[in-house]
């Protein structure tokens, strides 16, 4: 194996290894997030996408070789050749071997690099979704407590106004019943009043009837006094 593709398979092995530790199952996205946000990540950041695309055109061009080396040995002529010479076929279907073995480094290496990438964008994505429902989650919690403070409160309200229309009807039956007195009352005050006028009214006809009386006396009075007048003159 060349030196490019050593370095190619160490690649595809640190990938699978890279892979296989971010889907560690008991490791959160909320902790991944915290690694990614370490400060080396971020000097790193303006050379990532850079990095990133460099590796993808150099997996791209190793896997176009392979595929190549692939498509080279495995022709016709090479077939012919080797029929012809058996040493040839040996040597044909090792470098036929090699360029699949080529082919499928670049081309793993080249899947896991994207998946790689999928998975931590991924995993940023899910801690900032589960950071957000948290947040969301709270809000609603609060919203609930205060919504079941309110509910509490109406309640209370509602207790109170019951209460007090209660305390309310009482009063008004107790002012109905006072009212129902005092116009008891005034219809006996009215009925005494109406009695007393009628007490006085007769003893004002009794008094008139007395004068009268009084009167008449007086006036026979006086006329016996009148008579009696002469009889003493005579009898002198």
């Amino acid at each position: 194996m060349t030196l490019q593709w050593t370095a190619v398979a160490l690649f595809l092995y640190a990938e699978i290894a890279v892979n296989l530790i971010l889907c560690i199952p008991f490791i959160s996205a909320r902790r991944w997030r915290s690694v990614f946000s370490w400060r080396i990540w971020n000097w790193l950041s303006p050379y990532w996408n850079k990095c990133f695309f460099t590796m993808i055109m150099v997996l791209i061009v190793l896997f176009l070789d392979a595929v190549r080396e692939v498509h080279k040995y495995s022709g016709p002529e090479p077939m012919q050749d080797a029929k012809v010479n058996p040493n040839v076929y040996d040597n044909v279907h090792m470098k036929l071997f090699r360029a699949q073995r080529n082919l499928y480094i670049s081309g793993f290496s080249l899947f896991l690099w994207l998946i790689m990438r999928r998975i931590v964008t991924l995993l940023n994505q899910l801690a900032v979704t589960v950071e957000s429902s948290a947040g969301l989650q709270a809000q609603m919690d609060g919203a609930v407590k205060a919504a079941k403070r309110h509910q509490d409160d109406n309640l209370k309200l509602t207790k109170a106004l019951l209460d007090e229309e209660k305390s309310m009807s009482v009063k008004k039956q107790q002012v109905t019943l006072e009212a129902e007195k005092l116009a008891d009352q005034v219809k006996g005050a009215e009925e005494a009043v109406r009695k007393s006028h009628a007490e006085v009214e007769a003893m004002r006809r009794q008094a008139k009837g007395l004068a009268q009386e009084y009167d008449r006396l007086l006036s026979e009075h006086i006329q016996l006094q009148n008579l009696q007048s002469p009889a003493d003159k005579k009898d002198q």
